[in-house]
């Protein structure tokens, strides 16, 4: 008798046991598959917007597409790697244009990125403290940020034209520094057009980008470097700088992104659009 009620009361207790980790066990598995089930929608979304025209697009690269074929490219010739072949072969002029291509656009990027983080950041430096007009300076500086790009890039193109421009007419007839109005749209001028044009758009994303980071540092960090004998300087360069390192990483990052990938930009500029 003793040895069956031992038993019933070992079998009693082995119940809750094994029953109360497969609950708990359930409850977990649930809890860790919410977050995947939440970010699926825009994945699918990504997948659908970006990745999609990408293969889409890599897969074309494999045919000899010619402008008979626009509408229909799926029945042009298939050339499979040929393509990849006559590009990157540097000893070409389709090569050796595509590499020096690439080389500007790199170029171009690193400059019009550097002056607008470094713009930026100045201007965010300025109206960090506190002064009479400062609401009025902050939307004066995010207005080519605000304007549609086209309409600004239009504007510029017609500021940038040589003989009746605004540039050429200040920098020749006012200021005297040329004997002959330049071409800012053609040659070698038409580099230095289109990374001012550039920088002009983005430096204000620039300017608001670290201005709200610089929001987050507290004023006691400035207060006690003071008191310990840091410049002005020093204080940019190791609290300013040095705590907005996450949003700096953030922001280069996109500039970098926006501006190699910037088609907008020399195609109303320098394109059929720009007036002559």
């Amino acid at each position: 008798m003793k040895s069956t009620i031992d038993h019933s009361l070992v079998v009693a207790e082995k119940k809750p046991a094994t029953a109360v980790p497969q609950r708990r066990r359930k409850r977990w598995t649930k809890t860790k598959a919410t977050p995947y089930l939440l970010v699926l929608p825009a994945v699918l979304l990504i997948l659908l917007v970006q990745i999609g025209p990408m293969v889409v697009g890599i897969g074309i690269s494999f045919f000899q597409l010619t402008r008979l074929y626009i509408t229909n490219w799926a029945a042009a010739p298939f050339a499979g790697i040929n393509n990849y072949k006559v590009a990157l072969d540097f000893s070409t002029p389709i090569g050796e244009k595509l590499l020096q291509s690439f080389v500007v656009t790199l170029l171009y990027t690193i400059i019009v990125v550097g002056l607008c983080w470094l713009i930026g950041t100045s201007a965010a430096v300025v109206l960090q403290r506190s002064f009479k007009g400062k609401g009025f300076i902050r939307t004066l500086f995010l207005m080519p940020y605000a304007l549609p790009a086209y309409a600004s890039i239009i504007t510029w193109s017609f500021l940038l034209q040589r003989d009746n421009g605004l540039v050429n007419n200040v920098l020749v007839n006012n200021l005297h520094l040329f004997a002959e109005p330049p071409f800012w749209l053609l040659g070698n001028n038409a580099f230095t057009s289109l990374a001012i044009v550039a920088m002009w758009h983005r430096w204000p994303f620039a300017f608001l980008m670290i201005l709200a980071g610089m929001q987050s540092i507290p004023e006691d960090v400035y207060e006690a470097s003071a008191i310990d004998g840091a410049s002005t300087w020093q204080q940019i360069r190791h609290i300013t700088i040095g705590m907005l390192k996450p949003v700096n990483f953030v922001l280069l990052l996109m500039l970098f992104l926006w501006t190699f990938n910037d088609f907008n930009t020399p195609f109303v500029l320098f394109g059929e659009t720009a007036p002559a």
